[in-house]
């Protein structure tokens, strides 16, 4: 009897524990939406190699801390060394002949002032012979007056009309030999576009040897912690290999995949608290932005309802949280880590 009442007053103090706790939940779960089915997640970034050729040094272990612009990954360089010195001496070439060398002018352009200074010369020539040729047409006509009223003989007319002829003649050969140098101008300017364009290559491959040479310098891209390092002195790698993968050590936040039922109160902005499986401790963070469809549409095979055997599944989409506050600065948020959200509706 005496254990009874020893008994009951325990009991009615786990009940009303139980109804208290049961009452706690209800009314935080009235102004919260929460869901395990969440995940730290943040920026992975592949190591690539933008050119080929054997390893000669990796500066960098498996989960090393490696800061932006350190040297991780050395290339053998010799062949792109020899590249960059065969494209300078080709723009060394396409600047002699385009004129572009410091105090000396260049093949193409020497013709063009040769074939313009020719050109003028033959023009000046043409307007003497022009006038040479008016002239020798008005003597003849003054010539067949004064013959025709025989003040003048039959040699004196014929010696104008040579003279005439000749300067008509002379005036003709001018001017084709002034067309012909105009066309020598003309190619001469098309040199000279051509060596200009030989050297604007020669300068774009000189520019190209530069940065093959300097990719072989391997950079980090971002701080952060070196993971799945998948590279060895002297291995053979390609263009676009893959070498490692830093984890960056910002950017930080959390996947929320929270059923399609959960989302009327959730809106950008509210307050959510991160309980964090790992460590026990509890982060804070705020909804950054809601996916635009659910995780099944960007499976590899979405579900097709149309099939006939339609079961409705309710359907989880993804909530993405930013991580105002972690728990403390030697408990990091890991990628992949496992979390319990709970987003603040009211």
């Amino acid at each position: 009897m005496a254990n009874r009442k020893r008994i009951i007053p325990i009991i009615a103090i786990i009940v009303i524990a139980g109804l208290v706790w049961f009452g706690k939940q209800w009314w935080y779960g009235r102004a919260h939406e929460s869901t395990d089915n969440a995940q730290v997640d943040g920026h992975l970034i592949p190591v690539l190699a933008k050119v080929g050729g054997y390893v000669d040094a990796v500066t960098v272990q498996e989960n090393d801390s490696v800061k932006e612009g350190q040297i991780l990954v050395r290339i053998d360089s010799s062949e792109y060394a020899v590249r960059l010195q065969q494209a300078n001496a080709e723009l060394a070439a396409a600047r002699a002949g385009a004129g572009a060398s410091s105090g000396a002018g260049g093949q193409a352009q020497a013709q063009v002032a040769a074939a313009a200074g020719q050109e003028g010369a033959l023009q000046s020539q043409i307007v003497a012979a022009r006038a040479a040729r008016d002239k020798a047409v008005a003597d003849l006509g003054r010539m067949r007056e004064l013959a025709a009223k025989q003040i003048v003989s039959s040699q004196q007319l014929d010696a104008a009309v040579a003279a005439s002829d000749a300067a008509a003649a002379n005036l003709q050969a001018l001017e084709r030999s002034a067309g012909a140098a105009g066309a020598t101008v003309a190619s001469a300017e098309a040199g000279v576009k051509l060596a200009q364009a030989r050297l604007a290559g020669a300068d774009a491959a000189v520019a190209n040897a530069k940065l093959q040479l300097e990719y072989t310098r391997v950079a980090a891209p971002a701080s952060g912690i070196v993971s799945k390092k998948q590279v060895e002195v002297g291995q053979l790698v390609q263009a676009g290999q893959p070498l490692m993968t830093i984890v960056s050590d910002t950017g930080t936040y959390i996947t929320a995949n929270f059923k399609e039922t959960q989302l009327g109160d959730i809106r950008v902005g509210e307050p959510v608290d991160i309980d964090v499986d790992a460590y026990g401790c509890t982060a804070t963070g705020k909804v950054e932005s809601v996916s635009a469809a659910t995780g099944a549409k960007f499976a590899l095979l979405p579900p097709d309802n149309a099939t006939g055997n339609f079961t409705k599944v309710v359907q989880r989409i993804p909530v993405r949280i930013a991580v105002v506050k972690t728990c403390s600065a030697t408990q990091p948020l890991r990628p992949g880590m496992s979390v319990n959200v709970h987003v603040a509706t009211k």
